[in-house]
Formats: C-alpha cells, sequence, structure tokens
C-alpha cells in the first residue's frame, strides 16, 4: 500500500488517511448492525409483507449466507480492483439494497435484497480489520482493536433492542433506511480518504473460480443448516438433509481444490503460522459468546419474565456499557502486558461471569444479571482486542487481508454454530424439565388441591375454573423448567470457556509492543 510505505514503524498514518479509517470503521458496523437489527421485528416485517412464519425466517438467514460468503473473498476482490473502490461499491450497494428492502412489498423481494445487502455489505468488515493492521504501528495497535472490538462486539449487542425501538415508534422500513446516513458518509469518507493502495489485475487472471464456487456452496449451505435445523429437527426436514449432503459433498471438494491448486481463493496454508491458527480457534469460541449471551438474555426475560423489548434492551445495555467503557482502558493495557496473559484472564472472565448466572429462577431479574454482565463484557473486550493482535499481528502484510477474512468467518461461524446448538438444548432441557416436573401435578396431593382451589377462586368468571387451574398449573411448571434449562445453559457455556484455556498456553509470548 503506496500510503503506508512511506510511513516509519511508529509513525501515524496522515489524518485523511485516518478519518478514511474511522469512515470503513463505520461501514464494519452498520454491516455487524443490521445481522440483528431485524430480530425483534420479524412479527412486524411478517405482517407488512404478508409472509408465513417459515418464510419470514429467511429476512434473517438471507442476510447471514450471503454475508459468510463475501467475507472471505473480501480481500481478494481489494486485491484486484483496490482497497478504497472495493470499499466504496461495498458501502454504496448496501445503502441501495437497504433501500430497497424499505420499498419491498412482497417477501420475495424482501429476501432477495437482504441477500445483496449481506453479500454487498459482508466485504466492509474484514477490509476494515485488515486496514487496521496495515495502516497503524504497533505501539497504536491497543487503542485500534479496543475501537474494533467495541463495534463488532456492541453491534450484535444493540441490534435487536434498537430495532424494537424504531420498529415500535416508527416502523419497520425505518430498520433498513436507517443505513441511508451513515451509508452514504463512508462511502465519501473512504473515496475521499482512503486511497491507501492499486488494484492489481493481474489478480483477476489467477482467480479460482471453482474454489469461489465451491466456497459459496459450503458455507451458504452450512449458515442455512445452521439458521434452520433446530427449527426444524435438524436432518428430519428434507431441505435442511438436502443442504446437509450439498455441504458435505462442497466441503471435501473445496478443501481439495484449496490444496492442490497453485493460487486458491482462500490461503489455508495460514493456519500453518500456529499464533494465527490458535487465535482463529479462541476467536471461534469467542463468537459462541458474543451471539450467544445475545440470544439467551432475550430469550430467557421474554419467555420466563415476560419482558418487553425496551425492557429487555434497558437490562442488556449493561453489557454495551461495560465493554464501551473498559475498551479504551483495555486497548491502552495491551500494549504493556504478555498478550497470552491478556486472553487467558478475557475467556477466564467471561467463563466466570456465565457461571455467575447458573443459579437462575423464575424470578431472576435485573439485579441478578448486572455484575456477570459487566464481568463477561470486561472479558469478551480483552479477548477481542488481544486475539486480533495475537492472530493477524505477526502475518506478512500481503495475507493479512486474508487472515482477517478468515478471523471473522470464523467467529460468525462460532456464533452460528453456538447460536444452533444453544437452541436445540434450550429445547430438549426444557423437555426434560418438564416431563421431570409433571408428574407432580397430582390431584391428589394436598398442596396441588390447595393450589387448584385458590386458581378456581381467581379464575371463577371462566367456563371452566377447574381446567383453567389446571392450565395455569402447567403453565407454572413450564415456567420452572425454562428458569432450569436456562441455568443448565449458563453453566455449560461457562464450562467451555475454563476448559478452553489451555488453548491459550499453546501461543508463543506475543510482543505487545514493538515496530510495525
Amino acid at each position: 500500500m503506496s500510503a503506508v510505505k512511506a510511513l516509519g514503524p511508529q509513525e501515524m498514518p496522515p489524518l485523511r488517511v485516518q478519518i478514511g479509517f474511522f469512515a470503513a470503521v463505520l461501514g464494519m458496523f452498520m454491516a455487524i448492525l443490521d445481522i440483528q437489527i431485524v430480530a425483534s421485528s420479524l412479527n412486524e416485517i411478517q405482517a407488512g409483507v404478508s409472509a408465513s412464519p417459515d418464510e419470514i425466517a429467511w429476512v434473517q438467514t438471507a442476510y447471514l449466507v450471503a454475508e459468510v460468503i463475501m467475507i472471505p473473498l473480501a480481500s481478494t476482490m481489494a486485491r484486484i480492483i483496490s482497497t478504497r473502490i472495493m470499499f466504496v461499491i461495498s458501502g454504496g450497494g448496501f445503502v441501495l439494497a437497504s433501500v430497497g428492502c424499505a420499498m419491498s412489498e412482497s417477501i420475495g423481494q424482501l429476501i432477495i435484497l437482504r441477500a445483496l445487502q449481506g453479500f454487498l455489505g459482508g466485504a466492509m468488515i474484514p477490509l476494515a480489520h485488515a486496514i487496521s493492521f496495515t495502516l497503524f504501528p504497533r505501539n497504536q495497535m491497543g487503542k485500534i482493536q479496543a475501537l474494533i472490538a467495541i463495534v463488532a462486539t456492541t453491534a450484535p449487542s444493540i441490534g435487536p433492542t434498537l430495532g424494537g425501538y424504531i420498529t415500535e415508534h416508527l416502523s419497520w422500513h425505518r430498520l433498513f433506511l436507517l443505513n441511508v446516513v451513515p451509508g452514504v458518509l463512508v462511502v465519501v469518507g473512504v473515496w475521499r480518504f482512503l486511497d491507501i493502495d492499486k488494484g492489481e489485475r493481474s489478480v483477476l487472471e489467477q482467480l479460482d473460480v471453482i474454489g469461489l464456487v465451491l466456497m459459496a456452496f459450503f458455507l451458504g449451505t452450512l449458515e442455512y443448516i445452521l439458521e434452520d435445523g433446530p427449527r426444524h429437527d435438524w436432518l428430519s426436514s428434507q431441505p435442511v438433509f438436502i443442504c446437509a449432503v450439498i455441504c458435505a459433498i462442497s466441503a471435501v471438494l473445496f478443501f481439495l481444490r484449496v490444496f492442490t491448486t497453485a493460487h486458491p481463493i482462500i490461503d489455508l496454508r495460514l493456519f500453518r503460522q500456529r499464533d494465527f491458527c490458535v487465535g482463529v480457534w479462541l476467536n471461534f469460541i469467542l463468537g459462541v459468546a458474543v451471539y450467544g449471551l445475545v440470544y439467551l438474555m432475550p430469550l430467557y426475560f421474554g419467555t420466563v419474565r415476560g419482558f418487553s423489548s425496551m425492557q429487555i434492551g434497558n437490562i442488556m445495555a449493561v453489557t454495551g456499557v461495560a465493554m464501551f467503557v473498559s475498551a479504551p482502558i483495555l486497548g491502552r493495557v495491551s500494549d504493556h502486558v504478555d498478550l497470552r496473559m491478556f486472553i487467558f484472564g478475557g475467556f477466564a472472565l467471561v467463563g466466570w461471569g456465565s457461571l455467575m448466572n447458573a443459579n437462575l429462577t423464575a424470578q431472576s431479574d435485573f439485579h441478578e444479571f448486572f455484575w456477570p454482565q459487566i464481568i463477561r463484557g470486561v472479558g469478551m473486550m480483552m479477548s477481542f482486542i488481544a486475539i486480533s493482535r495475537v492472530a493477524l499481528g505477526n502475518l506478512p502484510a500481503r495475507d493479512v487481508g486474508q487472515g482477517s477474512g478468515i478471523l471473522d468467518v470464523m467467529r460468525n461461524l462460532g456464533g452460528a454454530i453456538g447460536l444452533a446448538l444453544l437452541n436445540t438444548i434450550h429445547l430438549r432441557q426444557v423437555s426434560y424439565h418438564w416431563n421431570q416436573m409433571i408428574p407432580a401435578i397430582n390431584d391428589g396431593r394436598p398442596e396441588v388441591v390447595e393450589r387448584l382451589q385458590t386458581y378456581e377462586v381467581m379464575l371463577s368468571s371462566t367456563d371452566h375454573p377447574w381446567a383453567a387451574g389446571l392450565k395455569s398449573i402447567a403453565a407454572s411448571i413450564t415456567t420452572q423448567a425454562e428458569a432450569l434449562a436456562f441455568t443448565n445453559i449458563f453453566y455449560w457455556l461457562g464450562l467451555m470457556f475454563f476448559i478452553s484455556l489451555p488453548l491459550v498456553l499453546i501461543l508463543r509470548k506475543a510482543q505487545s509492543k514493538g515496530a510495525h
């Protein structure tokens, strides 16, 4: 990159280039935010475009499938046409697709445009990440990676809350129109201030089209399986089964292609670098927490406590505030410590914070989640900052883009696989605890008779007070089963992070400060 070559090892890039970088980070924020921004508004969107429950799920699935295909492709495209042009195409296309989503009149149109939105905007995630390692000297990496970490971890956290607020007070169309103004700022900022390299058209001649197609089938079907599998009992669903077969075949062919062609679409030989390999897997595990906790907490407060979207958002804001406040401090500290210990401490905090919620009841509220959220938030921020630096910091400049794409894909896949497993475990745990407790509803037991009599008095205005009372007791059992299921899930999530700690010991001692 021409603008970088003229800089000394400890020299910051010019102010105009820094402005361009911050515009790129804003684009990254938009792309990640839109993954979850529709999550709490699917019912309203379903009514607006007259979609079935199965069809409306594709509003999220289409975006994720398309995005996960683009992320590893972005660095290759940036090498061909330059980072600036690729980012402008990505940001501009994302804005146009967002406007199209807002104007959609049918579910078919919305799904196609959401896929375009995810595909076109997906390039902004790895490119912004890669640019940070290319532009800034190592002694500034703590602060820069803290900024990237804030974006990558808070965007999925605030997405559902922001989406619910906009839909409740305006309309679901505004979810997509929200991207227009910041999207224009991204395009203008990157075009004017981020001219940092030139395209290499020769790379186009070496583009492995077969590998690209195989990768698209492999990652696309995998993302679909992980999204729709839990809802349709996995392989018992014919579409999921067919996609599983396609995924398995394309995966085998893709990896064969990668290791046998001279110019693979993704250079998996980067995994020979120990720190990169371990960092990628640590990032995969971190993705389970980043996306899994965004799923678990709203589900708990919605199903067990019956809270509204705004109430849930106010509680979950604690995690975002903890990450936002701690990021600048942790970024500076990371410049002066062994990054292995930073990751070790971060994973330990996420595990500890999860175990603190492994004693939930049907009455658990804000106070039971306050300190666990702060501890988990700080832990996730520590982990993200250090993992990125360890995994990408020692790669040659020409491989940083590829490495960033792989790192981001693995975090997303960690989130997708984590969500699928958490959803499946949740359903099975609720069923298990229900079956364990339901025999207790025996009208021969004095406690049950007394409770039924109480409900009969309360529900005397109904046609069948006794039956209504029985349903109320069953509903109470379901709530208790839900609370126990969440308790077990938080316990296993915490255990997973503690079990993962030995991976950190495989890393080489990281030089947190030094030459770029």
